[in-house]
């Protein structure tokens, strides 16, 4: 019984050891977005909006209550399809942007060893959220996608580390 004890805790230093070591070698990289980002998410947030124009009669405003209804709407009604992978990471967008403005965090290009991403950043820490897929990654599989409740439980997730509003 020691020796299999002894054996696991090795194991799991030698475990632990190996990830610190990998972890130092694989910090992500953060920068800004570039101008072909910035371009790309710009036509993503046109495009939504030209499909919310033409499939609702209703625009992307950059208000919260209007802008989720518009995504929640899209969906419920089908106006996207789960292959438009492009235009539901670009409702992903418009989302990110409502989630930056309540929150104050700041678009960034998130780089690590699985790839690049845009993420949103609160302000140099390491709180990350990732926006532009949380909308497709769940449509294109055909589950129920909940809008606000993605947005609601973003914000419950930063919360914690965000500073405290005056008056609190």
């Amino acid at each position: 019984m020691f020796k299999t004890v002894l054996v696991n805790v090795l194991a799991l230093a030698v475990l632990l050891a190996g990830q610190q070591a990998r972890s130092q070698d694989e910090e992500p990289k953060i920068s800004q977005l570039s101008v072909i980002d910035r371009d790309f998410m710009e036509d993503q947030r046109l495009a939504v909006d030209e499909r919310a124009r033409s499939a609702l009669g209703r625009q992307i405003r950059g208000e919260k209550n209007n802008d989720l209804d518009v995504l929640q709407q899209l969906l419920d009604r089908r106006a996207v399809k789960p292959e438009e992978t492009v235009l539901l990471q670009g409702m992903g967008v418009v989302m990110g942007d409502l989630l930056a403005a309540e929150l104050g965090m700041d678009w960034v290009i998130y780089e690590d060893k699985l790839g690049r991403s845009r993420a949103l950043r609160f302000g140099l820490g390491d709180h990350y959220l990732y926006p532009v897929t949380m909308i497709s990654r769940r449509y294109e599989v055909g589950a129920t996608v909940d809008v606000r409740a993605i947005y609601d439980k973003a914000v419950e997730l930063m919360r914690p580390h965000l500073p405290p509003r005056p008056f609190q």
